[in-house]
């Protein structure tokens, strides 16, 4: 697969490393140089340095033939804003979110956006280690908002 990541943080640079390790076409878009250190010192994925709000930058990136994006950026505002570019500006079907607000996560959601909200989904896999039970699909761990009576 053709696969553009918004953010070189701890989650894209984790995401890009597994993708390339298993063959696939990673393209990484990243403002800031430093953080390419998360991927070591050879990249194994193409680089494109810009904002991803920046349409010369995701036209630069290929998005407009990536079979899936990833914005995974400690923003949520960069988050939400890249993935609706994405998805409405270049047409692209699988764009996945990274929001760490549950309430933001939920409206996007009704969007069609898929979004993960870590905390929900790192608690919800924390429960059921803890009871011992199976895990659950993502989008199971993925419903804060409902938990909450939001």
């Amino acid at each position: 697969m053709n696969v553009v990541i918004l953010g070189c943080g701890r989650t894209g640079a984790t995401l890009a490393l597994q993708l390339t390790s298993r063959g696939h076409s990673v393209t990484l878009i990243e403002r800031n140089p430093e953080a390419l250190r998360r991927l070591g010192k050879t990249y194994p994925c193409r680089i494109v340095l810009g904002s991803g709000l920046d349409v010369d930058v995701l036209e630069k990136a290929n998005v407009r033939t990536c079979d899936a994006f990833f914005a995974v950026t400690r923003g949520d505002n960069t988050n939400i804003m890249a993935a609706q570019i994405v998805q409405r500006n270049f047409g692209v079907q699988r764009v996945a979110v990274k929001v760490a607000d549950p309430q933001r996560a939920e409206a996007y959601r009704k969007l069609g956006l898929f979004c993960i909200n870590a905390a929900a989904l790192l608690a919800g896999m924390c429960r059921d280690w803890l009871l011992g039970v199976e895990y659950e699909p993502i989008d199971s761990y993925n419903v804060l908002v409902e938990e909450m009576g939001i």
